[in-house]
């Protein structure tokens, strides 16, 4: 059996991961408390990690007073994402996972754009309940025309443009209520 040379771009076996309180955006996690069973035996620096942790009470987030899903507003906030079809088609035949990781791309970018607006706040905050829609364009052109379309009407969104191609491949609007934006969607049906 060969041993296995160790790398300098992985983090050592022995490290502690960084902190989030640590890191650049603390605040993003702060509406969630660690739960017990989640720390190991003789490790509280893993209690700043929120990766299993449960909601805290609606008092203390920090979206709790926005819009949500069945408040009194009657708003559902949803997040849509415009992919090209034709990048699945012959003859670009691109994978699955590839066309899955263009729709993330696009869709984390238009949140962390326009992360200080409410409603991107009130999303967020929903946590398992988030509403994404993904839609399909039909070719290259299709999204042009659609990019154009939004920014006629001061709607925020992200193009994702795939490097080192310098493809456009996506579009994802930043959370909004639905009946702000699905006018300008409705042509678009569900990426399939």
């Amino acid at each position: 059996m060969a041993l296995r040379k160790s790398f300098s771009r992985h983090a050592p076996r022995n490290s502690h991961p960084i902190p989030y309180i640590k890191m650049a955006a603390p605040s993003l996690f702060s509406q969630h408390a660690v739960r017990a069973d989640s720390v190991p035996q003789g490790r509280s620096d893993w209690a700043l990690f929120p990766a299993c942790s449960a909601p805290l009470p609606p008092a203390r987030c920090p979206y709790a007073k926005m819009a949500a899903p069945g408040g009194s507003s009657g708003r559902r906030l949803v997040q849509y994402v415009v992919l090209r079809g034709d990048l699945q088609r012959e003859p670009l035949s691109w994978p699955l996972g590839a066309l899955v990781a263009q729709a993330c791309h696009a869709a984390l970018a238009a949140v962390h754009a326009h992360y200080g607006q409410a409603d991107t706040g009130a999303y967020l905050a929903e946590g398992g309940s988030m509403r994404t829609v993904v839609l399909e364009a039909l070719d290259e052109c299709a999204l042009t025309t659609l990019a154009e379309t939004l920014k006629q009407h001061s709607i925020d969104h992200k193009v994702w443009i795939e490097q080192p191609e310098n493809i456009a491949t996506c579009i994802a609007l930043r959370p909004y209520p639905k009946e702000e934006v699905h006018q300008h969607l409705k042509k678009f049906r569900l990426l399939k």
